[in-house]
This record gives structure tokens, C-alpha cells and sequence, in this order.
């Protein structure tokens, strides 16, 4: 963390949401921190009507898009790893319409993680050659979408 200003970041609140309100600070998987305060924001959500979550999904991942392309701007990195604001929104594209228990949660979580790595396609291409704030964004909503996909195969499947 030594070469970014964490202050610059903290202070501003434009950055502070893009940080995850400071998750994406932690020295080790910021990712998975900025995955971790999303959770929170789920199980706050959780009793919405389905289009109200939609809704507020929809402008949270506008809202990002705004903020991860300012503080790419100050940091001058594109998608550097303290951005954590779209793995809270990825997050919860994932838990779209899916019950919201603790074993969905984690299985949601533990998927959700393993697609923002892996990067299969077309998350790894858009990941590489979308940029901006839209670009932050859209590698990790991609990854929500298969989340979300796998979790409604296996609810009707019998899970």
C-alpha cells in the first residue's frame, strides 16, 4: 500500500465509495474484502421487492461506474486492486432472486470469488480490453451473472 495516498483515498468520498469504505485497503485480497462488505448490503436488501433490488443493483453499478473511473483517474492505474466497488456490486448481481440463506450466501461468495479470478470468458476479454470506469465495472457484473446463473441451476435443481 505504500504506493498509493490511502489518505488521498480515505478523505474523498468519491474514493471511499470506490474503496469499499476502506475494505479495499487490506494488505491481502482486497478483492475478496470488497466481497465481503457486500454481504452486509445483501442481507440489508434482502427483504425488497425483487424490482426495488433490481433497481437499486442497477444504480449502484451506475454510481461505480462514476466513482472507479475517478479514483482510476487519481491513482493513474486502471482497475487497481484497492477498487473494490465492483465486487460489491457483482456481489450482489449474484444473489438476484436467490434465497437468501447462510449456505447461499457462502456458496454465492465462494462463486462469485472463483469467476472474478478465473476470468472465463468473456470476463477475462472485457476484463483486458474495457477500460474506464465501465471497465472496472463490467468484468466483475459478468461475474455476478454467471454467479447468479449457477446458483438458480442449482436451486432448481434441487438444492
Amino acid at each position: 500500500m505504500s504506493e498509493i495516498d490511502a489518505r488521498g483515498l480515505l478523505q474523498h468520498p468519491v474514493r471511499l465509495v470506490a474503496i469499499g469504505f476502506g475494505s479495499g485497503l487490506v494488505p491481502r485480497a482486497p478483492g475478496t474484502a470488497g466481497t465481503l462488505t457486500a454481504v452486509p448490503v445483501v442481507l440489508l436488501t434482502a427483504s425488497l421487492p425483487l424490482w426495488a433490488y433490481l433497481a437499486l443493483t442497477l444504480g449502484l453499478f451506475l454510481l461505480g461506474v462514476w466513482v472507479c473511473h475517478e479514483t482510476t483517474r487519481f491513482l493513474g492505474v486502471h482497475d487497481h486492486p484497492v477498487i473494490v466497488w465492483d465486487e460489491v456490486v457483482g456481489y450482489m448481481i449474484s444473489m438476484i432472486g436467490v434465497p437468501i440463506t447462510w449456505p447461499v450466501i457462502f456458496v454465492g461468495f465462494v462463486l462469485f470469488r472463483a469467476f472474478d479470478i478465473l476470468k472465463p470468458w468473456p470476463i477475462g476479454w472485457l476484463d483486458r480490453h474495457v477500460k474506464g470506469g465501465f471497465g472496472v465495472m463490467i468484468d466483475d457484473v459478468m461475474a455476478g451473472l454467471y454467479t447468479a446463473a449457477v446458483l438458480h441451476l442449482l436451486i432448481v435443481l434441487g438444492w
